[in-house]
């Protein structure tokens, strides 16, 4: 049985020079199969109201589901670093509420780390989750909980006072307690300045290739997904068509009469074909 990844393991990671390979995901399944393909880190993010609801937007996920689909997801790779996503408003409404709902990400559902997407405001919510004795992602760049007041989300530190702010916010973070950064969505130069600076885990998810880790959306990566993604994702797959092809093949063998045939049902015992039949008779029509 393999050794549980952890915190350490990934800071050991990047100690060594070693990239860490993450996938976002939502499902046991889809954990069991990225397990198994050698991911080190499963993030459960608040995508997941998009990617499984059919959402517009990250902004309706409740900590409750959040919650259910992470531990799901802990059930599917019991022994990846598991990171589960604070939703919109499980933090915004006081420290206390916030360490709470954090708990609840531990206790109920076997995470490792808790991602908070977090400007400035929320440096009091880092260091006070991590006080609590629980390890924080601390999620800055692009943050598409803020979809609401921005409108449209669009890459950052591409100036370079952007930079300098998105760098000094980094430093931020980790001095609050962040155990590890995800840093979305940002010019690849400033990916490279902050992972460098850093003492703590930096994961990319479209922060460039100098990071110490990568992060994709587990849809994007097997191309289940029609249109572009973001400039940042990847597939490595097409899987979208073959998924229509496989249903479309079943369609038409159920229209078809040609499923389920003999080899794919159940059968009444040796024998007592002939004792249903006769029991039949005294029931009469």
């Amino acid at each position: 049985m393999a050794d549980k990844l952890t915190i350490a393991d990934l800071i050991a990671a990047r100690d060594s020079g070693r990239k860490i390979a993450a996938v976002s995901c939502y499902d046991s399944t889809t954990a069991l199969l990225a397990a198994r393909a050698g991911v080190e880190m499963i993030l459960v993010g608040d995508s997941a109201a998009q990617m499984l609801l059919g959402h517009d937007s990250t902004l309706p996920a409740t900590m409750d589901f959040m919650v259910e689909i992470t531990a799901g997801v802990r059930r599917g790779a019991p022994d990846v670093c598991l990171v589960a996503d604070m939703p919109f408003l499980s933090y915004h409404t006081g420290i206390s509420e916030a360490v709470k709902n954090a708990g609840r990400f531990v206790q109920a559902a076997g995470a490792d780390l808790i991602k908070i997407e977090a400007t400035s405001a929320y440096l009091p919510v880092i260091k006070a989750v991590s006080d609590a004795g629980m390890a924080v992602m601390a999620h800055i760049g692009i943050r598409p909980q803020s979809i609401a007041r921005s409108g449209r989300l669009k890459a950052e530190g591409t100036t370079a006072e952007l930079a300098i702010d998105l760098i000094s916010l980094a430093d931020a973070m980790e001095t609050a307690g962040a155990s590890a950064i995800l840093l979305e969505g940002c010019a690849r130069e400033v990916g490279r300045i902050i992972t460098e600076r850093a003492s703590v885990p930096v994961i990319s998810c479209g922060g460039g290739p100098d990071c110490d880790g990568q992060i994709l959306i587990a849809p994007d990566i097997l191309g289940l997904l029609e249109g572009p993604g973001p400039k940042f994702s990847k597939g490595y797959a097409k899987l979208g068509p073959a998924v229509v092809e496989a249903i479309g093949a079943y369609v038409r063998d159920v229209k078809g009469g040609n499923f389920p045939d003999d080899d794919h049902s159940y059968h009444i015992k040796a024998g007592q074909l002939e004792k249903l039949e006769s029991m039949l008779k005294n029931l009469g029509r």
